[in-house]
């Protein structure tokens, strides 16, 4: 999985650049994690512009990281999040905690 991460006075923006299946969940959460812990940050935004496809694992590695985040102190927004992706979000409850936004 390729995730490039920015960092910017206490902001962190992974931009994940592949789809988010069950195999490539895992090294997302772990990578993301070791980032969100590492880095401390106050703001976490998780980037899906090059994400066309998103499965349950998907959900599940959002919602974890959503919770290591929260751990330290952090807020999480998502942007850039296709339509496909969004009617998930917002079927599954996640769109209740974690809001998409506009602005970086």
């Amino acid at each position: 999985m390729n995730i490039n991460y920015k960092e910017k006075d206490k902001l962190l923006i992974l931009e994940i650049n592949e789809e988010i299946d069950h195999h490539m969940a895992d090294k997302l959460r772990r990578d993301a994690d070791y980032e969100i812990q590492r880095r401390n940050p106050k703001r976490v935004i998780l980037d899906f512009d090059s994400v066309s496809f998103m499965d349950s694992a998907g959900i599940g590695m959002v919602i974890g990281r959503y919770k290591t985040a929260t751990m330290i102190g952090a807020k999480m927004e998502m942007v850039n999040v296709k339509e496909n992706i969004k009617r998930i979000f917002e079927m599954t409850g996640v769109l209740k905690i974690i809001p998409i936004t506009n602005n970086i």
